[in-house]
């Protein structure tokens, strides 16, 4: 709604009609508030990543979307009584409020760690109240009147200022509208996924939002006016493009889409490559995200976990064989030293009882018999480096208690 008497508008907040106007608004913001309560104890909607509403109600789009709609129909009936003045600022403040949140919301569900989305968003923010504050003064159609007689010849068509804002704000909103859907999808598809289920559903997530990114692209190509016909060209130099040059790029990505269809590796397995082992903490579309034990996170392209030998610890079996060296003194009895081993290791919840543990004698060492202790374990995630620890103090405490010598490096010296 445009102030075409800014005067007049200004001397309508001095009518009594005025507090009719911020009773019907406070009224609406009420409503909409309930409405909102009551959907968010209905609907699981409220979440983080939920675009409808946030953490709080009034966080999400659904708040001003309610709101707005609201006020549309709370002005349509005031308008037949008084004259209006709030609504003439409440209802363009609402459309740009609803833009911001839009823009907002979506950009932080599929941009969540993008540190360039913040400024994405400030933008949105500042392009929406702009807008606005033109719209309502009335200045819109004589801003873009005159940034339509700004423009220069390109080939034969003619380019102007405005078309090229009018076309980037038409390809924003497609592709934002893209993001939203793709983001609603993959929120569905990986809600309550697990294991195997997972990896398969993150896989059709993927090219699910590639695809729709690819046609919210031409839409939005077609929306500033490029003729999509020209971009034939443009494809075939871009296949010529992939075969050479960006060929271990696509390999990655062709890679990351098998590895996650055939179920091969999956989130959450223990794997070993090119000699680093740990668990598989992120499947994307170009690398694999795997952490070890002791923290460290390696990216792996997922062309090497295709074309290259992987192990893949949990499809196999899940138990894990450790073992540790213990050294006595010469002068001690071998079947005790062996029971107290067992009974040391065996005290350990973690250990398996079958398979059982062993015990060995594998060497006759320079300075004391040297025994093999070698155990089972299936709770990878719990810590290995924790757990022979804590076997070989246990070991360590046993061994003291029954006054069993563990050795020093010693040396015979014979003189002549």
């Amino acid at each position: 709604m445009v102030i075409d008497d800014f005067e007049g508008w200004l001397r309508a907040f001095t009518q009594p009609t005025v507090l009719v106007e911020l009773a019907t608004l406070a009224a609406c913001v009420a409503v909409c508030w309930v409405v909102l309560a009551v959907l968010s104890r209905s609907l699981d909607l409220r979440s983080g990543r939920s675009i409808w509403l946030g953490k709080r109600a009034v966080d999400g789009v659904l708040f001003p979307l309610l709101l707005l709609m609201c006020a549309y129909v709370a002005r349509a009936v005031l308008t037949r009584y008084v004259s209006l003045a709030v609504f003439k600022v409440a209802v363009p403040v609402l459309v740009a409020l609803l833009v911001i949140r839009v823009g907002v919301k979506v950009l932080q569900v599929a941009f969540a760690q993008a540190r360039w989305a913040r400024l994405l968003e400030h933008t949105i923010s500042w392009v929406a109240w702009l807008a606005m504050v033109l719209w309502v003064s009335g200045l819109l159609p004589v801003v873009l009147n005159e940034l339509d007689q700004i423009g220069w010849k390109v080939g034969g068509a003619k380019l102007t200022v405005r078309n090229i804002i009018e076309g980037g704000l038409t390809a924003g909103l497609v592709l934002l509208l893209t993001l939203w859907i793709s983001s609603a999808i993959e929120s569905r598809l990986l809600r309550s996924a697990t294991g195997s289920e997972l990896s398969l559903r993150k896989a059709i997530s993927n090219a699910t939002r590639a695809l729709l990114m690819f046609v919210g692209v031409l839409l939005a190509l077609s929306a500033v006016g490029i003729d999509l016909t020209a971009l034939s060209v443009l494809g075939g130099a871009l296949g010529v493009g992939i075969g050479l040059g960006l060929q271990k790029l696509a390999a990655n990505y062709v890679s990351g889409f098998v590895i996650l269809a055939e179920r091969s590796m999956r989130i959450g397995d223990s794997v070993r490559v090119d000699g680093f082992e740990g668990i598989i903490t992120q499947i994307n579309a170009r690398y694999t995200v795997v952490r070890s034990s002791t923290g460290r996170e390696s990216i792996v392209p997922n062309e090497q976990l295709v074309t290259s030998r992987v192990e893949n610890l949990s499809l196999a079996d899940s138990n894990l064989f450790q073992s540790t060296m213990v050294s006595v003194g010469y002068d001690s009895d071998v079947d005790q030293v062996i029971a107290l081993l067992l009974q040391a290791t065996l005290a350990q919840p973690k250990v398996l009882r079958e398979p059982a543990p062993l015990v060995a004698l594998s060497a006759f060492g320079a300075d004391g018999l040297e025994f093999t202790v070698g155990y089972w374990i299936n709770d990878l995630a719990g810590g290995q480096l924790a757990l022979r620890s804590d076997i070989n103090r246990a070991i360590l405490a046993t061994l003291r208690q029954h006054q069993i010598e563990i050795p020093f490096p010693q040396r015979v010296v014979h003189q002549r």
